[in-house]
């Protein structure tokens, strides 16, 4: 029997790192030694992952020594300096960063997508998209492979996580300055009470803001355009239209989409739920009549693109609406980067 091959999951004490640990734990056992990485004030903490206590070690060039795989959850300059160290190692790094993901040669992967861009990494390096495309892509990837995908139009509805742990912290402290009382009444009466934005440009806590990333030319923010960027090179279409509003919601965690998609052929309702019945991370959850549709409180800390609200259009038989939702620090950031892994791990056992 082959050596089960080594992993390193760099950033293991972040947020979307210590979500890592959890699914590893979860996971098929695939993996020899996990070695924990992080930076110098981390090291020496102890985690635990697969039921064993690990000790985390300091970023260094000899950390990737002996890694087959090295899983990076940290951010983007981090990856760009120390990705290519790593792969200069010897490992395969699978990055969850922005870091790379648009670079011409290296792979931008969702396995129920593109598995096979796996194999396409001359760099040594995988790339993993946004939390925010991760949560359509599964399902509008699906019905492309079926029907064609030509045009799309998307609403997301981002949860405070997205921002890291400052915006999960920011969001329950707001919660907390307005329980109680009637703010949400009278124009600016939120902002009195919550004295610190942290990660976000106006208070979260009873409101949504039209707003999440950095700003970019033209008035996009950089969620917007990674949407349309990433969406183009996953699917293979370069010239797919797509247009993307981003609006940061009072939610901790899942972001939800509402997706306008238009097709080469007719597709009717029936035929689009009968393809996400059986896509592969898909759950679907579509039936109005008994007011059954997913929430983001039905996806949070599970593993599928969850989907409801299918209707074709009444305008066009060649488009449909619907409704997505998405873990969006499991399948959105851990979770695909653990099944590239995993499909790296079955290279090196093969």
């Amino acid at each position: 029997m082959s050596k089960k091959p080594s992993l390193a999951v760099v950033g293991a004490t972040g947020a979307v790192g210590t979500v890592m640990l959890g699914i590893l734990s979860e996971r098929p056992d695939v993996w020899g030694e996990i070695r924990l990485i992080a930076s110098a004030r981390s090291a020496g903490k102890k985690l635990m992952c697969r039921g064993e206590e690990l000790t985390v070690v300091a970023l260094s060039p000899e950390a990737f020594d002996g890694i087959d795989v090295a899983m990076f959850d940290v951010p983007d300059e981090v990856s760009a300096e120390w990705g290519p160290i790593a792969a200069s190692r010897g490992a395969v790094v699978v990055d969850n960063s922005g870091a790379f993901r648009m670079d011409a040669d290296i792979p931008l992967v969702v396995p129920e997508v593109n598995p096979e861009q796996t194999k396409n990494r001359p760099r040594g390096i995988i790339s993993n998209p946004n939390c925010t495309t991760l949560s359509m892509i599964v399902a509008l990837g699906a019905l492309h492979k079926e029907y064609g995908l030509k045009e799309l139009v998307v609403s997301s509805y981002q949860a405070a996580s997205g921002a890291g742990q400052p915006g999960i912290d920011a969001l329950r402290e707001q919660i907390s300055a307005v329980a109680g009382t009637n703010a949400g009444e009278v124009s600016g009466d939120v902002r009195k009470l919550v004295k610190d934005l942290g990660a976000f440009p106006a208070p979260l806590a009873l409101n949504v803001i039209p707003w999440a990333g950095s700003l970019k030319a033209d008035g996009y923010s950089s969620e917007e355009l990674k949407v349309r960027n990433e969406s183009r090179k996953i699917l293979g279409m370069p010239k797919l239209k797509v247009s993307t509003t981003c609006v940061r919601v009072p939610v901790l965690t899942t972001h939800s989409l509402a997706v306008h998609a238009t097709f080469k052929k007719e597709v009717t309702r029936k035929a689009a739920q009968k393809v996400l019945e059986k896509a592969a991370g898909v759950t679907l959850l579509d039936d109005p009549e008994n007011k059954k549709f997913p929430t983001p409180n039905d996806a949070v800390g599970t593993d599928a693109t969850w989907v409801g609200r299918v209707r074709q259009s009444l305008d066009d038989k060649k488009s449909i609406d619907l409704f997505l939702c998405g873990d969006n620090l499991r399948k959105g950031a851990a979770l695909n980067a653990a099944q590239i892994a995993e499909l790296l791990a079955v290279e090196f056992t093969a």
